[in-house]
């Protein structure tokens, strides 16, 4: 199964304040454990939502907002995308993430959400809908790698 691993946005991380040297250090290993054991997919830190837009679909309005967003809670700083055999173990993993008090002072919150799968969507993914689907996944996968 796929999840994917939501790192919540603080107060720091919205005010745009950069990681340590010693949590960088960290996360590059902690990352590495992650590529070792086939686990990880994919991953990035987001920007603050000071650089970032919010588009409403409203009926067939389209409402732009520039951000930054309030509710911090709400906000993501940054992702992965792992591939585990259950939720157990992902959150296995989580509980490794380096964050701890000195190189990464205040709170910090992740969600774990599994990823639809094809199967997921039963019979109206029908087979027209996978080729697609799987046409769409290789262009994004060359993109990726350019």
């Amino acid at each position: 199964m796929r999840v994917m691993v939501i790192i919540k946005a603080n107060e720091d991380s919205e005010a745009g304040i950069m990681p340590s040297q010693k949590l960088l250090a960290e996360m590059g290993k902690f990352n590495e454990e992650l590529v070792k054991a086939g686990v990880m997919l994919d991953g990035e830190g987001l920007h603050p939502t000071s650089k970032g837009k919010r588009i409403k679909f409203s009926g067939g309005n389209r409402i732009v907002t520039d951000g930054p967003f309030a509710e911090t809670r709400e906000l993501i700083a940054g992702y992965w995308i792992w591939k585990v055999n259950s939720m157990e173990e992902a959150v296995e993993w989580v509980k490794r993430i380096p964050f701890d008090a000195e190189s990464s002072p205040g709170d910090t919150e992740v969600e774990i959400r599994q990823v639809f799968e094809a199967e997921d969507f039963g019979e109206e993914f029908t087979p027209e809908l996978r080729e697609q689907e799987d046409r769409i996944r290789a262009q994004a996968a060359k993109l990726k790698n350019q």
